[in-house]
């Protein structure tokens, strides 16, 4: 896994995390990963009925300014996961 360079202070695990609860706040999110490249898996009712590009919107949405910038804390997302509850 490779570095990228950020001024970002604290958990950008965490960060990806509220970011994305604020925006959906039934989500349980999962995220892993570091240095810029991360794997989310959101699972909410906010996806029922979309189709998977809609959802991924979503919670690209909601974790953007975490993504814009040269030293932004993520540089990508590696693997995104959306899921309806069961």
């Amino acid at each position: 896994m490779s570095h990228h360079p950020t001024n970002f202070q604290g958990s950008v695990t965490e960060a990806i995390a509220s970011s994305i609860k604020e925006k959906l706040a039934d989500a349980v999110v999962e995220v892993t990963g570091q240095g810029g490249h991360y794997t989310i898996i959101v699972t909410s009712e906010a996806f029922r009925g979309k189709g998977p590009v809609d959802s991924q919107r979503l919670v690209y949405g909601a974790i953007a300014h975490l993504m814009s910038g040269d030293l932004a804390p993520v540089h990508a997302v590696d693997t995104l996961r959306t899921k309806v509850p069961s």
